[in-house]
């Protein structure tokens, strides 16, 4: 199975397992939170499936990390730590947004397990809103945890010569993003056509089946445009301030969002909860659009190569990348938090980009289409590239002083956790696993019976 699937899977069947707790088996309570053997073996599972460090994990450390997490959940609902719906949706978008980058798009999503995306984000929603809250009440517990030079020199020398991490090579770049610009005829078409819809409903034909043979979102086009049990939040607010609007059975007129051209009919209202079909056409980018987007682009190439101009001046001036454009076009890691990419992190064009530059040098515009379809062109600038090293204190500072950092914190929560199960109620059913944990998690007859 796909890893990126396998790891989805999990995320849905464990919440699924969830709701079924008496059919598959409490393994352990930890205050009102409760550890199924099915959670165990999900998690396994989708460990075996995606490789990696995780394939080494037995059930018992598991068994461990999930009792830790349900700890974590206890304590953030004593001390009130919560996470905000929003924040959850917009964590949820995320994952989606990965998901559908890796098997290609919504509709192969859907297809695969055979669900709206709606449905997968609501499956999604208890397990991600869980996790969230765990990690910020473990964010809490290590906030005032921080490590100076000399501790990190220290960290270092402890570490035998020939036991230092094997950096791979790593890259550090900075982009310009265009978008081609949608003509105004490409939009005044889209509206047309959205209207031209609009009237075939009001005159008697099936709004549904016209969704089916001309609406371009392939997460519901085959549904005839059908999204059910809608909440505030799960959609882009353009789109939310039109539906939660509308009366009964009313078509709205075409409005946009960042996806491009709707009309919305409204089947049921239940309180703040729709049933809804939906309509979008998507503005048609030309070729001459994206040529003269390139041209462009080729134009601030030169400005920039002629020493007219700076890079990071264009970036916050022209790039649409809104991530990277105010910090000198510099992209981030979002799995590391710094400047600094291995190659199987990149997307395939800025990999290809770059391996053909020498740092300081500016790739010609290169062609990029986004998951969702979305096409354009980028300039990118190689800032910094390293060659496979040992980890060395002077050149990977940043990194040597994380890990030891992330020691350090590891030493403060085990701390919390030993003080914690003090005063926590745990019962572990020990029948399952067999297992002999690092923590005390198993009292004296604190076993389920």
């Amino acid at each position: 199975m796909n890893k990126i699937l396998s790891l989805l899977a999990v995320l849905i069947f464990s919440n699924q397992a969830y709701s079924q707790q008496l059919v598959d088996g409490v393994v352990a309570v930890v205050g009102k939170n409760i550890v199924l053997k099915s959670d165990v073996d999900n998690r396994f599972a989708s460990n075996q499936d995606q490789g990696g460090a995780n394939a080494g994990l037995d059930k018992c450390t598991i068994f461990e990390d999930l009792l830790f997490e349900k700890l974590l959940l206890h304590q953030a609902d004593l001390d009130s730590v919560v996470v905000g719906e929003e924040e959850v949706d917009q964590a949820i978008e995320r994952r989606i947004q990965v998901f559908v980058q890796q098997i290609g798009s919504v509709q192969k999503l859907e297809t695969y397990y055979k669900k709206s995306v709606v449905e997968i984000k609501e499956e999604m929603r208890p397990f991600i809103k869980d996790q969230m809250t765990a990690q910020r009440m473990l964010g809490q517990i290590t906030a005032d945890v921080e490590i100076t030079p000399s501790e990190v020199r220290a960290f270092y020398n402890g570490i035998p010569s020939d036991s230092l991490p094997l950096i791979n090579s790593q890259i550090e770049f900075a982009q310009i993003v265009k978008n081609p610009k949608v003509s105004k005829e490409a939009k005044d078409a889209a509206i047309k056509q959205l209207n031209d819809l609009r009237l075939r409903v009001e005159n008697g034909s099936s709004f549904s089946t016209l969704a089916i043979l001309y609406s371009e979102d392939p997460g519901s086009a085959k549904n005839g445009g059908e999204y059910k049990g809608i909440k505030r939040g799960q959609f882009v607010k353009e789109f939310e301030a039109v539906a939660f609007n509308l009366s009964m059975g009313e078509v709205s007129e075409p409005f946009s969002t960042i996806y491009g051209y709707h009309i919305v009919q409204l089947q049921v209202r239940r309180g703040e909860e729709l049933d809804l079909r939906h309509i979008l056409i998507k503005p048609k980018i030309s070729g001459q659009n994206l040529e003269e987007t390139k041209q462009f682009l080729d134009s601030l190439r030169t400005q920039i190569v002629n020493k007219k101009v700076t890079f990071a001046k264009i970036a916050k001036d022209y790039s649409e990348d809104e991530n990277s454009k105010l910090n000198g076009g510099l992209a981030m890691n979002p799995q590391s938090g710094d400047s600094r990419w291995e190659t199987s992190q990149m997307d395939r064009e800025i990999f290809y980009a770059t391996e053909k530059l020498n740092v300081g040098r500016i790739s010609e515009p290169i062609f990029f289409r986004t998951a969702d379809g979305k096409e354009g062109f980028k300039l990118i600038k190689l800032i910094n590239k390293t060659e496979p090293h040992r980890a060395d204190l002077k050149t990977d500072y940043n990194i040597i002083q994380n890990v030891a950092l992330q020691e350090k914190r590891n030493e403060a929560t085990q701390k919390w956790i030993e003080e914690k199960l003090k005063s926590t109620y745990v019962r572990v059913n020990n029948e399952y696993f067999a297992c002999e944990f690092d923590r005390g998690w198993i009292k004296k007859s604190q076993y389920i019976e």
